[in-house]
This record gives structure tokens, C-alpha cells and sequence, in this order.
């Protein structure tokens, strides 16, 4: 990952009024290594890795870089939200005439249809309009993912296109925290 710029990290904890957004830990990592294995985690992102090979090359301290932070309810992990530098190497579509930090998350199958997402994600890109101010985030996903339709909708990226990728439509939208003057 190329780093996201001028930020301190790691941060003090978000608190929202669920969830804390905090550093990785080495607690985490059996729950890191649940929600890469999850077919139900993966079903849009190529599918799950083998639970055997991510025993054997999970860190003891699992995404511990600037701009990643576990979710964490009531002390456990139940995802995880990231804001990263989207470069030229990384795989598929890059628009950095529109931003070049993108949004990504994953949740357990057990914490979906909660609203955690919306709240971890909101608190996220609340962090990074604070420290980074007036960068744009991008985000890409499946239009046949509706969770994760929705849930960009409710954060407020707007659609930017749709294309073909990965053998199926892709959507990418963009979120800012600068308000258009009228």
C-alpha cells in the first residue's frame, strides 16, 4: 500500500456510539484470519482463502499501517474498515482525476444488518475529512453486492460509472467532505 500522505497514526481510538474504530491488535488475529476464510465475506471479491494458508502467513499483528482500523464491539473484533492510496499498481480500475483514497471494508457474516457498517464507515471518513481535508474517497464495488449498494448510498458517494471487471459490473462512486458552494 502507498501511504495516504501527511497523517499521524496511529490515532487515538473512535469512540461511536457502538463501536470503537482502533489499531490492530494481536487479539485480532483469529478474527482476521475468520473473516479472509468466510465464503460469505468473499462472495464478491474473488472468494475466500484456504483457512490453512492463512494460518501460516497471518501476522501475529494483522493490519497494523496507517489508515486501517478494526471495528471492535464490546472488546472483539467484527471488521474492519481501511482508507488507502488506490495506485496505479493496484488492481483494477484507478481514477485519480476523482481521489485516490478508497474506502474499503469487511464485517463477519454475524455483525451484518445492524447498521455497523454505516457507523464504522461514517466515523472513518469523518477521521480522514480531519486529517487529510478536502480529498475525495473513492469506492468500488459489484452492483450485485445490494449491502454494500446500500451502504454507499447511506454514506453518500455518488456514482461516478459502471464498467466491466472481474467478470461483472462494477460501481464506482466518490465521497467528499467539501460541500459544493451554490
Amino acid at each position: 500500500m502507498t501511504e495516504l500522505g501527511p497523517v499521524a497514526w496511529p490515532p487515538a481510538s473512535i469512540r461511536t456510539e457502538r463501536l470503537v474504530l482502533r489499531e490492530s491488535e494481536a487479539r485480532d488475529r483469529a478474527a482476521f484470519i475468520e473473516l479472509f476464510a468466510s465464503p460469505e465475506v468473499h462472495t464478491y471479491l474473488g472468494g475466500p482463502r484456504p483457512r490453512d494458508e492463512l494460518e501460516r502467513t497471518t501476522p501475529e499483528v494483522p493490519g497494523r499501517r496507517p489508515g486501517f482500523f478494526v471495528i471492535d464491539l464490546d472488546g472483539a473484533m467484527i471488521g474492519m474498515v481501511k482508507l488507502d492510496r488506490h495506485d496505479a499498481e493496484s488492481p483494477g480500475r484507478v481514477r485519480p482525476d476523482v481521489g485516490e483514497a478508497e474506502l474499503g471494508y469487511l464485517f463477519l457474516p454475524e455483525a451484518w444488518g445492524r447498521g455497523y457498517g454505516a457507523e464504522a464507515c461514517a466515523a472513518a471518513l469523518d477521521w480522514f475529512a480531519d486529517a487529510l481535508p478536502g480529498k475525495p474517497v473513492v469506492l468500488r464495488t459489484q452492483t450485485a453486492n445490494e449491502r454494500s449498494m446500500r451502504l454507499a448510498a447511506k454514506l453518500g458517494f455518488t456514482e461516478v460509472e459502471r464498467y466491466e471487471d472481474y467478470g461483472a459490473e462494477q460501481w464506482f462512486g466518490v465521497w467528499s467532505s467539501v460541500t459544493p458552494s451554490g
